[in-house]
């Protein structure tokens, strides 16, 4: 039996089918929004590697639960959204076509009828409690579950976006990356320095923990500043803050030892960004007359790509 295989998000379908599921369902129903903070909670828990993928989902998930008629949502979501296929994959699907993804198999059951494939194979997560039977279907299992529901097949052909799936590429006599609508032989592809560097798990993580690093920043500055000057607590803040937020990247994001040397070399890595938000502080504060905690907001959020540059390059240059 020989058949093409694809994933399906970001691949033949225009962005993620179950964050566009989500905030469907979140506009739909808007007391579903109670549950997003346990929702970040386990986005946390899985970037710091306390969660597994299918820990997370099924937190994730946890909406489901308060949906009044799934069914009907799930129909209507796919009335508005499969627009989204691509008009490349529509161009050349076949009806022996299978789909393998990560995404929930409730949510993509339908796209088997509406392409008129063979077959769509996805994660079992029950839409009643959100639960996961089995493995998370990503990497290695796409290939076991694949094996389990064909003995004995060939694929001729794999799409993907992701070098996750890097297990299927290898069996396949064919395989291609697919950045939007460019698609890419697998063997060709190669990572540009910007997915190096801004797509890694490193700056995910350096992300996640600017956000704290952001919020200290904010939170220490508005505290100095009902005892100092602004602008002089807005110093104070972002030292306080910038401490905080060495131990946080040396010891999760780039797992290195505390040294005084490498805390030196992490604070003169920010002072572009110091300087930076100095002057974001100056123009809308003190030029602008904004209210001091959205001038602080709006220098908390410039220049994070080059102050991750400068740490990984200058303080943790090892990594």
């Amino acid at each position: 039996m020989n058949f093409n295989v694809y994933d399906f998000d970001k691949t033949i379908y225009d962005g993620d089918s179950t964050i566009d599921f989500y905030l469907y369902c979140l506009l739909k129903q808007k007391s579903l929004i109670k549950f997003l903070p346990i929702q970040i909670y386990a986005l946390a828990m899985y970037i710091l590697g306390k969660y597994n993928k299918n820990k997370f989902k099924e937190v994730f998930f946890i909406f489901v639960k308060e949906l009044k008629n799934i069914d009907d949502d799930i129909e209507n979501f796919w009335k508005l959204n499969f627009k989204k296929i691509k008009p490349w994959y529509l161009k050349q699907k076949n009806k022996n076509d299978i789909i393998i993804s990560a995404s929930p198999y409730f949510l993509l059951k339908p796209i088997k009828q509406l392409l008129n494939i063979r077959e769509v194979i996805a994660t079992d997560i029950n839409k009643k409690n959100s639960h996961i039977n089995g493995l998370n279907c990503y990497g290695k299992e796409k290939v076991r579950r694949l094996n389990k529901t064909y003995k004995d097949f060939t694929i001729e052909k794999f799409y993907s976006d992701s070098l996750s799936d890097n297990p299927l590429a290898e069996v396949a006599k064919e395989a291609y990356l697919v950045k939007k609508d460019k698609i890419t032989p697998w063997q060709d592809y190669s990572k540009s320095k910007f997915e190096s560097l801004f797509l890694s798990k490193e700056f995910i993580i350096f992300i996640f923990i600017g956000v704290i690093n952001a919020i200290n920043g904010i939170l220490f500055a508005y505290l100095y500043s009902s005892f100092l000057d602004p602008n002089l607590a807005f110093i104070l803040g972002y030292i306080t803050s910038l401490t905080i937020s060495y131990l946080l990247n040396s010891i999760i994001a780039f797992k290195e030892s505390l040294t005084l040397e490498k805390y030196i070399k992490f604070c003169i890595s920010y002072i572009p960004n110091f300087i930076i938000q100095n002057i974001v502080v100056i123009i809308f504060f003190n030029i602008l007359g904004l209210y001091k905690l959205i001038a602080y907001i709006i220098a908390a959020i410039i220049g994070v790509p080059i102050t991750f540059i400068c740490i990984k390059l200058f303080a943790f240059k090892n990594k």
